[in-house]
């Protein structure tokens, strides 16, 4: 099993956004996330401690500028915490190793699929294609990343073809 930390080199080499956003409880604003609009299989971790966070399965179109996902991939990795700012309440998502801002999450995502909405900032996240997870140590994920009905040995035979 990895050992994910929050780790001070990772943090180093964050953009001011992904800064603002991890460390400071920033939000991006919507509609401007790298993985909003990302469709590829694979996974999302986080940027600072590589911990698997999303599937892409997992991941569905909300209209609210963020990208959702239905549920985490391994809910270990995953605390929620009560938020109070801005005069509202609600449910904030931080990545328990590496106690990173991931968003917020809601109740109301796809009722057929558990009802929940986690709605996340791209800059939180850094995704890891099908191809790369076995290469950069997810491999045990592979089972979760199913994009319709494509799986993993269609993508493998689609990739050996390319």
């Amino acid at each position: 099993m990895a050992n994910y930390h929050k780790d001070p080199e990772a943090i180093s080499r964050l953009t001011p956004e992904q800064y603002r956003v991890t460390q400071q409880s920033a939000t991006e604003r919507p509609g401007t996330g790298a993985y909003l609009h990302n469709h590829e299989p694979g996974i999302y971790v986080d940027i600072v401690s590589g911990e698997p966070l999303f599937a892409s399965a997992d991941k569905f179109e909300s209209g609210c500028g963020w990208p959702s996902f239905t549920k985490p991939i391994e809910p270990g990795n995953v605390a929620e915490l009560r938020d109070t700012t801005h005069g509202m309440i609600r449910t904030e998502v931080r990545s328990t190793h590496g106690d990173s801002h991931l968003g917020h999450v809601f109740d109301d995502g796809p009722r057929d699929r558990g009802g929940l909405r986690y709605c996340i900032n791209s800059a939180s996240l850094r995704f890891v294609a099908l191809k790369d997870m076995e290469r950069e140590g997810y491999g045990a994920y592979l089972g979760q990343v199913e994009t319709g009905t494509k799986t993993k040995a269609k993508w493998d035979q689609e990739g050996a073809r390319s």
